[in-house]
């Protein structure tokens, strides 16, 4: 009997519904634009973020090529400024390493603060007043 893939409630650092990251390019663990999770998640796709030049170029040198196309999964490759549902525990080794991209904390999945405290993303808020 196949597993169904069930999602983690869809809910933002703040408890309230979880907003859509980006539908283009399409992102999320699921494709489905949100960075929804779940148990078959294991790297935790739940950081919206704004990607830059100089996050593309560390994480390429992390062996994460996210700005090369790769046709066979879909994946158009990142440029600057797209919005990306990125791995918890990547952003905070961006974060430490004074790379990290903002974030989009009302697009951002509750399941991020397993890895990522609220304080610290909300150092990088693009979406706070």
């Amino acid at each position: 009997m196949a597993m169904a893939l069930e999602m983690v409630e869809s809910v933002n650092v703040f408890g309230d519904p979880l907003l859509t990251c980006s539908n283009n390019p399409l992102t999320g663990f699921f494709r489905d634009g949100c960075c929804n999770t779940n148990d078959q998640d294991v790297g935790s796709h739940t950081v919206c973020v704004e990607v830059t030049q100089e996050f593309l170029q560390f994480s390429r040198e992390r062996g994460n090529d996210l700005s090369s196309p790769v046709e066979e999964f879909g994946f158009p490759g990142l440029n600057p400024g797209d919005r990306w549902c990125l791995c918890a525990a990547r952003w905070l080794e961006a974060q430490q390493a004074d790379m990290a991209p903002r974030v989009y904390l009302q697009r951002t999945h509750i399941k991020a603060l397993e890895i990522v405290p609220l304080t610290v993303l909300r150092q990088y808020a693009v979406d706070l007043n």
